[in-house]
């Protein structure tokens, strides 16, 4: 089973994809691990082509549940999932979680690969600022794959029993 998780930021992608690859027993991708490599303590940005070449080599490995905000580099994945679970909470939502999960990296109660500082907080709310001018690009990408597309626009708790009927598990 290939899972790809998608939804812009604070949706909640991290969290329901490490439940679900716990519960399903299948290994867990943050994608932002394929975007970003740590040179000697240093983030340093993958060039696409290299990005897609990691994605090839973790598709080869068999199954997987990958999670991450839509970049044309992870195309590929929409084509390589058997499920696309597209979390779309509301933009309150969102706008709350990330002050809060802000506020948790720089009291040091979460965890982060990046340096949670003010710049980092406005740029979170910038790219959720431009996700919501550009959504309907996104879904007009999507289209092709609305056999294999599940929609989540509250908590992926609540769609359990819908998402496992379609996983194919047991309710």
């Amino acid at each position: 089973m290939k899972i790809f998780i998608m939804g812009i930021v604070a949706s909640g992608k991290t969290t329901y994809a490490k439940q679900l690859s716990k519960q399903m027993d299948l290994p867990f991708v943050e994608l932002d691990g394929v975007v970003y490599h740590n040179v000697d303590g240093v983030r340093i940005k993958r060039t696409p082509d290299e990005q897609v070449q990691i994605i090839r080599q973790m598709d080869a490995k068999g199954s997987w549940i990958a999670e991450g905000v839509y970049r044309p580099s992870y195309h590929l994945l929409l084509d390589l999932a058997d499920i696309i679970i597209w979390l779309d909470p509301p933009l309150w939502k969102r706008k709350f979680r990330i002050l809060s999960r802000h506020v948790k990296q720089v009291i040091g109660v979460e965890e982060c690969a990046y340096v949670p500082d003010l710049q980092m907080l406005r740029n979170m709310y910038n790219w959720t600022k431009r996700f919501e001018g550009e959504r309907e690009e996104l879904d007009g990408l999507l289209q092709p794959y609305l056999n294999k597309l599940i929609v989540v626009k509250n908590e992926p708790a609540k769609n359990q029993m819908l998402i496992s009927r379609v996983l194919g598990g047991n309710e």
